[in-house]
């Protein structure tokens, strides 16, 4: 794990090594806290996490790592679902004061208690009761009235990004449930990425262009008409005049390529190779 750390700290752009000095120091410190790290896609957010969690593991500390979505929890080391590692309530919507079904003597209630950070990546697809209900439970267990019993929590994601999803609601109830409507979220500090490493690294500039559009639309920065719509720019996609060449551009004849690679393995493999038939 040390060789990871050593050989990954020196390749952090300037606001990565920001962010990850700031973290670290307050798990140094033991000082807790609210952070929110905004990293819009390309900004080397995981492999900033990944950094995190490497290193104060490697000190011998706890490091809970969550997640909103199943898929986002499997990029993380040792990740699970929020739902699944805290327990939330899965009517969490109608519930006036949810709680996390956490018992003090748990194993997860020891984890939480001994927690030096709690990272939860993809939060703004979460709902706001859902944070409310760890605070409580934290507070709880913790045996403190501080902000998430003065645990270090250190909430990721992009807020330009999937909002929460409430079946049969309107656009101001989705707001009203998004995290910067909670009373909590005006006790958060942020921490911010914009440095997209991934278009660096492709040094395109049609890439480039791209990725700015899609910020741009994300900020706002897109003109709004008297229907709420905007107007995409003309060069944002590639227009296909019918369906055989969608399926042409897109849906690649992959097959071929992975036959290729079966077989170029196969080569490598000792013995003889055998073929058995089948009977379905």
């Amino acid at each position: 794990m040390r060789a990871f750390i050593q050989a990954n700290i020196t390749k952090l752009n300037i606001q990565q090594k920001n962010a990850y000095d700031k973290i670290i120091q307050v798990v140094d410190n033991n000082a807790g806290g609210f952070y929110f790290l905004d990293a819009p896609g390309g900004t080397g957010k995981m492999f900033l996490i990944s950094l995190m969690l490497a290193t104060i593991r490697s000190q011998q500390k706890i490091a809970l790592a969550i997640a909103s979505s199943g898929i986002a929890a499997t990029l993380l080391d040792g990740g699970r679902t929020a739902h699944s590692a805290l327990k939330l309530p899965l009517n969490i919507q109608v519930v006036e004061t949810p709680t996390c079904n956490i018992s003090r003597n748990s194993a997860m209630a020891k984890v939480l208690r001994g927690a030096g950070i709690v990272l939860w990546d993809e939060c703004p697809m979460a709902n706001k009761k859902s944070l409310q209900a760890f605070n409580r439970t934290m507070q709880d267990l913790r045996q403190k009235q501080q902000l998430f019993g003065g645990a270090l929590v250190l909430l990721s994601g992009d807020f330009r990004q999937t909002l929460p999803v409430i079946p049969r609601s309107t656009p101001a109830d989705e707001i009203n449930a998004c995290l910067k409507s909670s009373v909590l979220w005006r006790h958060v500090q942020r921490l911010t990425l914009t440095i997209n490493m991934r278009v660096q690294l492709q040094n395109d500039r049609s890439v480039a262009a791209f990725s700015k559009q899609l910020l741009d639309i994300g900020e706002g920065k897109i003109p709004i008409d008297d229907t709420s719509l905007i107007t995409l720019p003309n060069n944002l996609g590639t227009l296909l005049q019918s369906k055989e060449e969608l399926i042409e551009s897109v849906f690649l004849n992959i097959v071929v390529h992975v036959n290729e690679i079966n077989f170029a393995i196969q080569e490598k493999l000792p013995g003889e190779a055998t073929t058995y038939t089948s009977i379905e």
